[in-house]
Order: C-alpha cells, then structure tokens, then sequence
C-alpha cells in the first residue's frame, strides 16, 4: 500500500502538470522555481544522511557501491547502445554548430555542494529544528508537479514523442539495458536482492527524485548510492556527449538519461546540431515518465 500510495503521489502531479500549459514569461518562472526546488531536496537529502548513525563508516560504502552500480548500468548502456548505432547507424547527417561544446560541471558541483551543505546543517541543528520526514514527499510532489508544467508548456505532445521511433528505441535499449546492469549490481553486492538492484538502477539520471525514493524505501544510506550514482551519469554525460556523438549518437543521448531533457540538452545540441534534438526530446520525455514509475514498481517487492 505504501509503495502504491508514493507511485500515486509521484505520477499524479507529473500529468497534471503536463495538461497545465503556462505563457512563456510564466514558463521561466517555472524553470527557476525548478532549479530551486532541486537544490532543496538535495539540501533535504543531505539532511537525512546526516541522522545516519556511525556516518562515517558509511562513508566509504556508499562511495564504493555507488561507483560500482554506475560502472555497471552506464557500461550496459554504452555496450547495447554503441552496438545498435553500429547496426543500424543514424540516417540523419549529424552537423554540430562549428564551435567546440562547452562543457560546464559548475552545475553539477553546485549539487553536490547543496548536499554536503544539508549534511552539515543536519549534524548542526538540534532535531527539534530539523524539517519533518514529509517535507521530502511534499518537495518531491512540487518538483514533479513543476517537471510535468515545464513538459506540457514546452509545446511537447505525446504524438512528437512516440513518432520519434529512434527516441522510443532509445528509450526501450536504454531501460533494459539499464536494468541488466542493475541486476549485475545486485549479483555482485552482498546482500542487495534483485529488486533492489533494479529499483537503485532506476533513476537514469533523476538524481533528485531517485535520492529521495531510494531513502524512503531502503534508507538514507542507500538513498545515497542512487544519488552518487545519478549524478555520476551527469558527469559522465557532459563529459563524453561530444566524443560520442560522431558515430554513437543514440548512445550519446541515452547517456544522459533523463537529463537530455534539460541539462545535457545544450551539451546534445552544440555536438549533434538541430537535427539530434528530436531524438533527446523524444526519449527524455519518456524516461523521464517511466523513472518514478520503474524505481516505485521495483522497491515494492
């Protein structure tokens, strides 16, 4: 019940918000209330790791688990994705804009300081004064309300995505290939089930939202090792976009998960041209859909 209640709480406002259609000037507002809201929950995520007992020692864990479960689901990605561009290269010409791709992790940086930040406040401030456990679930509900405004307002309708057929099948190799590298995850961590490896395995990018979903099903420790994980394929993606791009385009873009939608999009742009922006719409949007459904579906069990 309590897994299908958070799937509830987590798809109801993302399609609400996708029939809100806001002007452009609201729009903007939008996307700052969104840039945020995320830098909050990660505050918030912060926070819980910091109630953590014998932090420390978790530490090294949560370090060396996540680097493994990325090394796992993003070497699975580029191993089935590299393989279908090979058999069946891209027709487009890819033409980039001429200039070199400007790479900036400042963003990603930020993020990770935003976390540490909250642990700090979470080691500092008397329990009293800390958030409620629901402000989590109130965060994420706005942060999924806003994704779905941004989406429905962006003149994005179901019709472009699912006629993009290279975006779908983006989106289908990237999710199975992802949750074959979940589960290779899970046979090589002591005491991670299957379900479990599959629902950490998940979050394809949407750190913030796979961060707070891995906590409240399996803790602030493992909430930790989704987050490390995501925004591990952050780096990775605005690192490697460009050197993929040329002849790995589907790869390129599934890289960056559900971030080709917003962050990485620029990054996709400036590599590929004009002409590889359908594509990352068409499978962000999807995999920005499936993401919450799959890491809920997968922690129930």
């Amino acid at each position: 019940m309590d897994s299908l209640i958070t799937l509830i709480s987590i798809l109801t406002p993302l399609f609400i918000g996708f029939f809100i259609r806001v002007p452009k000037h609201i729009l903007r507002l939008v996307d700052k209330g969104l840039n945020a809201l995320v830098y909050i929950i990660l505050g918030l995520i912060g926070i819980s790791l910091a109630q953590v007992d014998n932090i420390g020692r978790e530490i090294g864990f949560i370090a060396g688990a996540g680097a493994l479960l990325f090394a796992c689901v993003i070497g699975m990605n580029l191993l089935i994705l590299m393989l279908f561009d090979r058999k069946r290269p891209w027709q487009n010409d890819l033409q980039g804009s001429g200039r070199k791709a400007r790479v900036s992790i400042s963003g990603s940086l930020k993020q990770i300081a935003c976390v540490l930040a909250g642990f700090v406040l979470g080691r500092a401030l008397k329990e009293s004064w800390l958030p409620p456990e629901s402000a989590n679930t109130y965060a994420l509900m706005l942060l999924v309300l806003l994704v779905g405004i941004q989406l429905g307002s962006s003149g994005i309708t179901l019709r472009k995505v699912l006629i993009n057929r290279r975006g779908v099948e983006t989106f289908v190799l990237i999710t199975v290939s992802g949750l074959i590298g979940g589960a290779l995850f899970a046979l090589l961590m002591p005491g991670v089930k299957l379900s479990q490896g599959l629902a950490l395995a998940s979050g394809f990018g949407w750190y913030s939202l796979s961060g707070i979903v891995m906590t409240g099903a399996y803790g602030p420790v493992w909430g930790s090792v989704a987050l490390v994980n995501d925004l591990a394929r952050e780096f990775f993606a605005l690192m490697f976009i460009p050197l993929l791009m040329r002849r790995y385009p589907s790869a390129a873009v599934g890289v960056g998960g559900a971030t080709s939608l917003d962050f990485t999009l620029p990054v996709i742009q400036s590599s590929g041209g004009l002409a590889v922006v359908p594509l990352a719409i068409s499978f962000g949007f999807v995999i920005n859909v499936s993401a919450p459904f799959l890491m809920v579906f997968f922690s129930s069990f």
